[in-house]
This record gives C-alpha cells, structure tokens and sequence, in this order.
C-alpha cells in the first residue's frame, strides 16, 4: 500500500498539473493576481478615462470595457458606469501632477507584469535600462483595452458582426499575450511556449466571462444595493484577481507543457537549484586534500 502511494504521489510530481500546482505554490500566484488587480485598478481606469476623453468620436473607456469584459447585463452594466467620470470631464480637470502620477503607476504595473514572467520562467531581472520595455508594453495594452471596448460599438447587433467581434477578440489576445510576454522579457523565451500560454491565457479568459456571467453579474447588482459603490468596486476588484489569475496562471501552463524547452540561463523546475562544478573546481575554492583531515 505504501509502495503504491508513493508511486502516485511520484507520478503526481512528475506530471505537468504536478508541476503546474508547484510552480503556482511557489509563485504565490494568488498574491500576485491581487497585486495585478490593485495597481491595474489604479493604473488602467484613470489612463483609459484620460485616453476616452482624448478621441473625437465615440468614447468608451474604463468602464465599457469593464462591461464588455465581465459581461454585464443593463442593471450590473448601470451600476459600473456611475462609479466612473464622465470623459469630457476629464482633459479639463488633468493636470502634469497626475499625468505623472499615472506614468508611475502604469510602469510599476508593467514591472509587476514582467516580474511575474521573469518568476515563471526562472529568468534573471531585466537591465535596468530595459524599462522602456514597459512603457511600450502599456502603450500597446491601453490601445489594445481601448480597441476591444470600441469594436463592441462598431460590430454590434446581428450574428455576423457578433461572430466576426468575438474572432477579432480572440485574435487580438492571443497576439497580444504572445507578443506581450516574448516582449516584455526581451525574447529570452522561446516563441512556442509563449504561444501556447497565450492561447490558455484566452481560454481561461473566456471561461472567467462565462463565469462572470453566471455568478459576477448578478452579484454586482445586490452588491450595489446592499453597499452601495463600495459593493460595486468590490465585485470589478474581484473580477481583476481573476484576470490576473488567468494571464499569470496561462503563462505557466504555457511554460510546464514544455518544460522541457528552457531559455538560456533558467533553471531547470526540477532541479531546484544550478548545477555548479564540484567542489575544489571553482576558483578559488581550497582542494579537499589541502584541508584538516583531508585525503592523503
């Protein structure tokens, strides 16, 4: 009986859910998909407003695409919108103090991001001048955001147009999310596994909407009568942990189906630890014969 436990828990190990759950476990990935939502909250709403203020046409920012994303219904949909400036509100009332504000924010967003890739993948930081790095990859992810907000206003009503929106979403993501993380850390990783987590990542994306369906919709909607904004805040909070659950946890599903394919200079997961020379091999390092006691 014994044996027989040892080899399932010896087969769980070695199997990529195994080695999936380790990973996540050492990842924190819970804390980080926290983290992800705190400062995407803080960074995302303000630069979509600011960036919906600023085009001539039809504006849909923060909030639509808070809409879009968790697929609200009129009432939910209601609710998330009051908590949110009105855009033409807002170029008047921003000033280069919070312009700078959101700059900082954005680029500790970005980090975050990175960061996260850098863990799954046993990557050392990027240079510190590689911050550029983050600041495009915010640029590409608001025009993104914004993109997918506006197309539910431009390919709306009938099957077709939905059908040719939800094909045009789950292109832009996957591209978005493969180019995002080989970007992000300067094609370090190999372009295959990052696809493939891409590809989770929209899968698990379009499983928390189904999700958000269900169960957030509604609850957004008695949260907002029982506790008024605070409640509705709570839920769009909610909702960002799982969007950050989803793109970190995709990475890594993408990253142990092909574990083994590693990028120059990651560890190898199950090793723990770097081979290194024996010792008595670095420099440095005294012969063993030379010590107390040591081999004749």
């Amino acid at each position: 009986m014994a044996g027989t436990a040892g080899r399932v828990r010896e087969a769980w190990r070695r199997s990529a859910p195994g080695r999936i759950w380790r990973q996540g476990t050492a990842l924190e990935l819970m804390h980080r998909s926290m983290g992800f939502a705190a400062l995407g909250l803080v960074t995302l709403m303000p630069l979509l407003i600011v960036v919906a203020a600023a085009v001539p046409y039809h504006r849909a920012g923060f909030a639509q695409w808070i809409v879009d994303g968790m697929g609200l219904s009129a009432g939910p949909a209601a609710t998330v919108r009051r908590l949110f400036s009105t855009p033409g509100k807002v170029l008047s009332t921003t000033s280069a103090l919070s312009l700078a504000a959101l700059a900082v924010f954005g680029l500790s967003f970005a980090a975050s991001v990175a960061t996260a890739y850098e863990r799954i993948w046993d990557l050392p930081a990027n240079a510190w001048h590689a911050v550029w790095r983050r600041a495009v990859w915010l640029a590409v992810l608001t025009a993104y955001l914004f993109v997918e907000a506006q197309s539910g206003t431009v390919l709306d009503g009938g099957a077709l147009p939905t059908a040719l929106r939800i094909a045009f979403t789950l292109a832009c993501g996957v591209l978005f999310f493969w180019w995002g993380q080989l970007f992000l850390l300067g094609n370090r990783v190999p372009a295959r596994p990052a696809l493939t987590g891409a590809v989770f990542t929209m899968v698990g994306l379009v499983g928390l909407r189904i999700f958000s369906v269900l169960v957030l919709s509604p609850l957004t909607l008695t949260s907002a009568v029982t506790y008024g904004p605070v409640g509705t805040v709570l839920m769009v909070q909610s909702w960002l942990i799982g969007v950050g659950f989803v793109i970190f946890g995709g990475a890594l599903v993408g990253r142990q189906l092909h574990s083994g394919v590693l990028p120059e200079g990651a560890q190898s997961p199950a090793a723990g630890v770097a081979p290194g020379p024996p010792p008595g091999d670095r420099a440095g390092d005294p012969d063993p014969a030379d010590a107390p006691g040591g081999r004749p």
